[in-house]
């Protein structure tokens, strides 16, 4: 029985046991399932943290564009035409130097043609202040790329005027829908850094050239050529032979897309030459050498190769330089500061300075604001001149009158119906003419006329260095250098041109530079001196015109009325004998427009485009409207290609009092009899 009472009693202590350990358990399961609850909630915590912090390193990555007065002046910019949308440009970088502090800028400007206005573009991740850089379209990559430039960073003990010069080496490209920029890391070597160099595109490709790069002891102008595969990310130094030609070093010269590849034209830089004119120095000992400053006049043209479509996507691209003649009536003094903006085939140059070093006054610098075009496949410069609005012709005056008289007749009928209606109601009185009368609408008040666009007839003041963009045959000048004496003056100011046109400069807006009023106070002062010392000789003048005044009173002399004529070189006539020679196509007639021109000489295009397709041999045949599209472009390159020598003649004309050119076969088509033989 005992023994019974033992075991049943070691039983109970098992039960007990097993309870409290399951109890344990249960404890133990409970706390891991708590636990598991934290980190529940510890885990939520965490995505609720990472979504802020990515809410607000969106807001801190989001590019903003808001309506901004026009930028502060500046030099050393650029300004390109958007190549997404025809009605902006884009303006980046530059810099101010006022005296004796320069501040450098990395804000990105639109403005909006249509409308005219300004909008800022805030980036976080744009690129660092600069100024001498290089940006060009991307061809058939689209977007805006980037090069290079300079900054200057002031140490803690150095002085405005001691900084480093710093240049950049990194490669950009600008979406200009959304405005974003993206840093380029290339796949191998690219250019160093560099300023003052050019880019332009062809086809996938980026070309840059040239440049400059400044060291505390010397200047080291670059003569390299790159070119960026946009579809390979790779940048790419073609090795030439020995044996073949290519562009001194040179800065700030212009580089122009073509169908074939680029050209160059221009640039500037420094040589090393014997000091005192060529003389040996003492004692027949060696010459000493100094730096001496270039400016380049000479025209290159790059042919670009581009890879077979089977070559392995590694491959470079096959170039060549090929060195052109002199361009035919070239800007008289050679210039500096003047690159070009491409437009149709054809570069436009505004501007420039031409400096002449003095043995003991320093350098005389003198200024320009005259406007050329440069065709790149002639090789020629033509000046660009403003022409007044003609005075309205026989027929546009009667059109003008008749229309005036109808007018006149439709707002006497409308005012005479207007009456009759009053008569009218006032005829039949009933209870609404209460309601008549007190609805009886007011005069509005006329709405304030829109300020009217500034248009001027005389080119901007002289400078160097301004930034050119054409969009859409129009060609738009921002600010500029201009110097005199000591003072240097950045203009802020912007201007347009119509190129087809040239019917004036409209402003859009000018700011007067710092201290302005100075440099007319000096100007005034040196007129003054001048007229001092000419008072003597106009004295003298004045009795001789009175003489002559008296003797010819007597018996006046005819007038003769002379016809001015454009004076041509040797060159230039041979050059259009050999055109008119070789080229039977249609020309235009002056004061001809484009629309015109094709109107009048469409079936001849046509059929030379008929011919062209004959000789290629194609056998798909074109639908008339592919025809007259080929037909179209043909013509208009035509009509560009002749526009500097129709201008001149209608210039020509204008002043001769020729207002309108009739072809005699067009006028005899009207006529019978003798007249159409004449």
């Amino acid at each position: 029985m005992g023994k019974k009472n033992k075991k049943s009693a070691e039983h109970k202590d098992r039960v007990a046991a097993k309870q409290t350990k399951k109890t344990a358990q249960k404890e133990k399961r409970s706390k891991a399932k708590g636990k598991d609850a934290d980190s529940d909630a510890e885990d939520a915590d965490l995505d609720a943290i990472l979504a802020q912090y990515a809410e607000e390193q969106a807001k801190f990555l989001k590019v903003t564009e808001v309506p901004s007065e026009p930028p502060v002046p500046r030099s050393s910019a650029t300004l390109l035409a958007s190549p997404s949308n025809r009605n902006e440009l884009f303006l980046y970088g530059g810099e101010y130097f006022d005296g004796t502090h320069a501040t450098f800028f990395n804000n990105l400007f639109v403005y909006l043609i249509d409308r005219g206005e300004w909008r800022e573009v805030t980036s976080p991740n744009s690129p660092l202040p600069r100024s001498g850089h290089a940006w060009c379209r991307g061809g058939n990559s689209g977007g805006i790329y980037m090069f290079g430039g300079n900054i200057v960073l002031l140490g803690e003990f150095s002085s405005p005027k001691q900084g480093t010069f710093y240049h950049y080496n990194d490669f950009w490209h600008l979406d200009t829908a959304t405005r974003e920029w993206t840093r380029l890391e290339s796949k191998g070597k690219s250019p160093p850094a560099r300023s003052g160099h050019r880019m332009t595109y062809f086809k996938n490709y980026i070309i840059l050239f040239g440049g400059f790069q400044d060291t505390s002891q010397q200047t080291k102008y670059l003569q390299d050529l790159w070119i960026y595969d946009c579809n390979q990310y790779t940048w790419s130094n073609p090795t030439l032979t020995l044996a073949s030609q290519k562009p001194d070093p040179r800065s700030s010269f212009s580089l122009l897309p073509h169908e074939t590849g680029a050209v160059i034209y221009g640039g500037y830089s420094r040589v090393k030459a014997a000091a005192g004119g060529g003389k040996q120095g003492k004692g027949g000992g060696p010459q000493k050498m100094a730096l001496r400053p270039m400016v380049h006049q000479d025209t290159w043209f790059l042919r670009i190769t581009p890879p077979l479509a089977e070559a392995p996507s590694s491959t470079a691209p096959t170039v060549r330089w090929e060195r052109r003649k002199k361009p035919a009536n070239t800007p008289n003094p050679p210039r500096v500061g003047t690159t070009m903006a491409y437009h149709k085939g054809r570069g436009i140059m505004f501007g420039g300075v031409h400096d002449v070093e003095l043995t003991e006054e320093g350098i005389d610098s003198e200024f320009f604001n005259t406007l050329f075009a440069w065709t790149t496949d002639r090789n020629r410069f033509f000046p660009l001149t403003l022409r007044r609005p003609r005075a309205p012709g026989k027929k546009q005056l009667a059109n003008q009158n008749a229309k005036s008289k109808n007018r006149g007749k439709a707002d006497e009928e409308e005012l005479l119906a207007n009456l009759k209606a009053l008569e009218a109601k006032v005829g039949i009185r009933d209870e609404d003419d209460d309601d008549l009368e007190t609805s009886t609408p007011q005069p509005e008040e006329p709405a304030e006329p829109a300020k009217p666009s500034v248009v001027r007839f005389e080119m901007p003041h002289q400078r160097f260095n301004a930034q050119l963009a054409v969009q859409d045959d129009t060609l738009f000048i921002f600010g500029g250098t201009f110097e005199k004496g000591d003072r240097e003056f950045t203009f802020d100011d912007m201007y347009s041109i119509d190129l087809v046109k040239l019917d004036g400069v409209k402003e859009i807006f000018y700011r007067e530079p710092e201290n302005w009023n100075l440099l007319n106070e000096a100007e005034d002062s040196d007129e003054d001196m001048d007229d001092e010392d000419d008072d003597d000789e106009m004295d003298e003048e004045d009795e001789a015109d009175a003489e002559a005044m008296s003797i010819d009173a007597a018996s006046p002399a005819p007038t003769d009325v002379t016809v001015p004529s454009v004076t041509k070189d040797m060159e230039q006539l041979e050059v259009e004998e050999e055109q008119i020679v070789n080229d039977s196509r249609p020309l235009p007639r002056p004061f001809e427009s484009l629309r015109e021109f094709f109107s009048r000489t469409s079936e001849e295009w046509q059929n030379i485009v008929m011919e062209i397709v004959k000789e290629k041999e194609q056998s798909a045949e074109k639908t008339i409207k592919e025809l007259r599209k080929e037909a179209f472009s043909l013509s208009e390159e035509k009509w560009w290609d002749s526009r500097e020598e129709i201008m001149a003649l209608e210039d020509e004309q204008e002043a001769a009092g020729i207002g309108e050119v009739v072809s005699m076969s067009d006028r005899t088509e009207n006529m019978g009899g003798a007249g159409r033989r004449r």
